[in-house]
């Protein structure tokens, strides 16, 4: 039986490049593990690497674009979600029931599936979208009873073009002090009101009037509930007032505040397991102040404004 208000739900992490989306993916992680829930990682980000070592995983997953047949760019099976929306075949998984190898699990019990990297595609492997079409229609079972799952897609916004956004129940815009990364939490979250206004998707290079009706239910049936941010590399309570006010001028909530924290970053730099006190402490906040979003909520939104200096 579900009884946590995250059971069953999938958390988006979105943002700019460098904005910090893996580090808030794995404390994140650690904290919903620590409330009790089973935790699963999806790692999306077809490029960036080191979320694997950052989670306390010795051996990366094999990818699960191998899994489903490779991409079609390369004679495979999973198309792009702009070409070709159609679902994913297959795309509900049994964790009991996949290879070995497949399946990344820490000493914590956190498991981790990698999408898949192009780097090891080699020239000419195309674009990542069928790895975009796996992180939209990725289903998971066999993770346990008070399950969730979060997505760590790439940096930028053409995943959330792509469709990302409609499989989420929350996206979740990691923002640090750029303007670059104000402007995408922002254009997140008007995506989101279209989405959930009805607005289709872009459908004029479609040529088959079937795929045009399929691309357009799928984005009516979204899932999606909105936008919220988690500021990150805080430095200061002026830079914080600064960022969380244009934020929330623009209807943008935050329900998460983590600061700098050199340690985290030389932990990134060496390939080691993602730890430090404060920034845990802010993890906590974040996933309480999620859980306040779905019903039972253990403390008030907005509590977040007291972890400045727990994450980088």
């Amino acid at each position: 039986m579900k009884d946590k208000p995250l059971s069953g739900l999938r958390l988006g992490v979105l943002g700019k490049g460098g904005a910090g989306k893996s580090t808030v993916t794995v404390m994140l992680a650690d904290a919903l593990q620590r409330l009790g829930y089973s935790v699963l990682v999806l790692d999306a980000d077809s490029t960036n690497v080191g979320l694997v070592r950052a989670l306390g995983i010795e051996d990366e997953p094999d990818p699960l674009l191998d899994y489903f047949g490779g991409m079609v760019f390369s004679g495979g099976r999973v198309s792009c979600p702009v070409d070709d929306p159609t679902p994913l075949p297959g795309a509900t998984i049994d964790l009991n029931n996949v290879p070995a190898g497949t399946v990344g699990r820490n000493a914590d019990g956190i498991c981790l599936l990698v999408a898949g990297k192009l780097g090891a595609l080699g020239p000419g492997a195309g674009c990542d979208g069928p790895v975009a079409k796996i992180a939209r229609d990725l289903r998971v079972e066999g993770m346990g009873a008070d399950d969730v799952v979060l997505v760590d897609y790439k940096a930028g916004f053409e995943d959330s073009a792509r469709g990302a956004l409609i499989s989420v129940d929350w996206a979740l815009a990691v923002v640090d002090p750029t303007t670059a990364a104000l402007q995408m939490a922002i254009h997140l979250d008007r995506m989101v009101e279209e989405i959930r206004a009805g607005r289709p998707p872009a459908t004029g290079h479609l040529e088959r009037p079937d795929i045009v009706e399929l691309a357009v239910r799928l984005f009516r049936e979204a899932r999606v509930r909105g936008v919220r941010s988690v500021l990150n590399r805080v430095p200061d309570a002026d830079t914080e007032a600064y960022v969380r006010g244009r934020l929330e001028k623009e209807g943008v909530q935050v329900v998460g505040l983590f600061g700098e924290d050199q340690v985290i970053q030389r932990q990134w730099l060496r390939g080691e397991r993602l730890r430090s006190d404060r920034l845990s402490e802010a993890a906590t906040s974040l996933a309480l102040n999620l859980e306040a979003l779905n019903g039972i909520g253990r403390q008030p939104i907005g509590s977040a404004r007291a972890t400045r200096g727990g994450a980088s």
